[in-house]
């Protein structure tokens, strides 16, 4: 006998939208009539083709995968109107869907989005919400249209950013937190009890995407801002500066954890660097790096940092 259970279409390709899947696959009312993740990707020092995660989640489920490269592939959207999908859910799948695609299911496509929209529109919402230093974040689901993260509100649900968070630990809240959202939304949406309510005009801000560059610390920044920078940018692309070999050479440094410290000295400028303490002056304040990573190497904690490397009180870090 034909179910009456809805239909349902899943969209997103990294581990966050694994976590979406996982959950989703678990506490759904519909059936999963098709995943669709990113092709796989070279990875790895060999280079050899990996699937996503969500690929990995759909596989040991046993759930159908298609893999276009385009979401406009038109035989990728003659299958999609052959399944007849009642609502296509999408979670971080790293493209936009064209027109034709929003307009096969019946009630629409579903995008969850981990910012608080309108704030933080865009492919990194959770990097620049540490970047800026917001005290609040959370998930919104909406319905999707032809702009970037612009569609109708259905529903939102908000954390606290911790003064600990990396991007990789809030990430992990947040894909928690939505996958929640989503499985306690979707049979309102689904049973048209759950309105969807228009993006303020107001109050939008765009997350650009990141670059390696983003990683580059300017000490003549306070040091809130340069913590807020080391956390935001773990575990990519990391942050990082310079310091000077023996022979002056500059040598590539990441900062993995540091902590404000409340010394003052010429920006960029070692201020301490003996025992277990790295202290580097920024424009407002100090930096006490904790963990860092010279090119080529493992990470360290500072204490062992030091006893490998030479550095000097007076050094400038960066070129600043």
């Amino acid at each position: 006998m034909p179910s009456d259970r809805p239909r349902l279409v899943f969209m997103g390709t990294p581990t966050l939208a694994r976590t979406v899947l996982s959950t989703l696959a678990d506490e759904t009312p519909g059936d999963i009539a098709l995943v669709v993740p990113q092709p796989d990707k070279p990875r790895g020092r060999g280079l050899a083709c990996q699937p996503p995660p969500v690929k990995q989640e759909a596989v040991s489920r046993g759930l159908p995968i298609d893999q276009p490269s385009s979401a406009r592939d038109p035989a990728f959207l003659d299958r999609l109107r052959a399944i007849a999908p009642d609502v296509i859910v999408v979670a971080a799948y790293g493209q936009l869907l064209p027109p034709d695609l929003l307009a096969i299911p019946r009630h629409g496509c579903l995008n969850l989005h981990t910012s608080l929209l309108p704030r933080w529109r865009g492919a990194a919402p959770i990097q620049w919400a540490i970047l800026a230093g917001d005290r609040l974040t959370g998930v919104t689901l909406m319905r999707m249209d032809a702009g970037l993260d612009t569609g109708d509100i259905l529903a939102t649900s908000s954390i606290p950013i911790q003064d600990t968070d990396t991007s990789q630990t809030l990430h992990d809240r947040l894909a928690d937190l939505g996958a929640s959202l989503l499985v306690r939304s979707l049979p309102d949406w689904l049973a048209g009890r759950l309105p969807p309510v228009p993006q303020p005009a107001e109050g939008i801000t765009i997350a650009r995407k990141l670059t390696k560059e983003d990683g580059r610390l300017n000490w003549s920044e306070s040091c809130l801002a340069l913590g807020r920078r080391i956390r935001a940018l773990d575990p990519w692309p990391g942050a990082f500066t310079t310091f000077p070999d023996p022979a002056g050479r500059p040598l590539l440094l990441k900062i993995w954890r540091a902590t404000p410290v409340p010394e003052q000295g010429p920006s960029g400028v070692v201020l301490r660097a003996s025992g277990s303490e790295l202290i580097v002056a920024t424009g407002e304040g100090a930096l006490r790096l904790d963990v860092l990573q010279r090119e080529g190497r493992r990470p360290l904690p500072a204490r062992d940092f030091l006893a490998g490397q030479t550095v000097r009180e007076g050094q400038r870090l960066g070129g600043s």
